[in-house]
């Protein structure tokens, strides 16, 4: 998606780590008229799919999460990286690692909110090493639920989660696709 190719050229920022700044516009400000392009084009890609559920991770992948929902006409989920005390009801859980932050979080989903006649799309910010789309997908098989496709608004194609998700037979879209960084430049497949 060639806009999004030039925000990133414009506003992100390379930083050591093969980590990719876009805080202005994605990661902690958020630009609504751009996630609004990008959820129409994820609802382009996923048309035909027949998406009931949009699932994502709290917290940057609720902006394209939500806008991907809307354009589709359909529910949106996002897993919670801390169970709030509110929550007594049955939930699902997966380890996701974090890239950028070294960490690993429990993400949670309500049981609820996902069930077996669902078709989920997968929404996130990024992709890297694969780590939070699994999480999503295992939260989605838990409740017996059908991954019908994974869009992400940036891979990093050069990390093993591309590979690993079209490998495992996903259907798998990202808007802006990374194949290296050079110079602290961003190089584009």
């Amino acid at each position: 998606m060639e806009l999004l190719e030039e925000r990133i050229k414009k506003d992100g920022v390379v930083l050591p780590g093969d980590v990719l700044k876009v805080n202005s516009f994605l990661n902690h400000q958020i630009d609504p008229q751009l996630m609004m392009t990008l959820g129409q084009e994820f609802a382009r890609l996923f048309k035909d799919a027949g998406v009931t559920r949009v699932l994502t991770a709290e917290a940057s992948g609720i902006a394209p999460g939500i806008m991907a929902a809307y354009c589709l006409g359909v529910p949106m989920v996002f897993a919670r990286k801390k169970k709030p005390s509110t929550v007594t009801d049955a939930v699902y859980t997966a380890e996701v690692f974090s890239y950028t932050k070294q960490v690993t979080n429990t993400i949670s989903v309500e049981a609820k909110f996902l069930d077996a006649n669902d078709r989920i799309l997968v929404i996130d910010d990024f992709l890297a090493n694969g780590e939070a789309a699994k999480g999503l997908i295992s939260l989605a098989e838990q409740a017996g639920a059908e991954v019908v496709g994974v869009g992400v608004v940036v891979e990093k194609a050069f990390q093993g989660g591309h590979d690993w998700l079209v490998d495992h037979g996903y259907h798998l879209e990202a808007l802006a696709s990374i194949k290296e960084f050079a110079d602290g430049q961003v190089i584009f497949n």
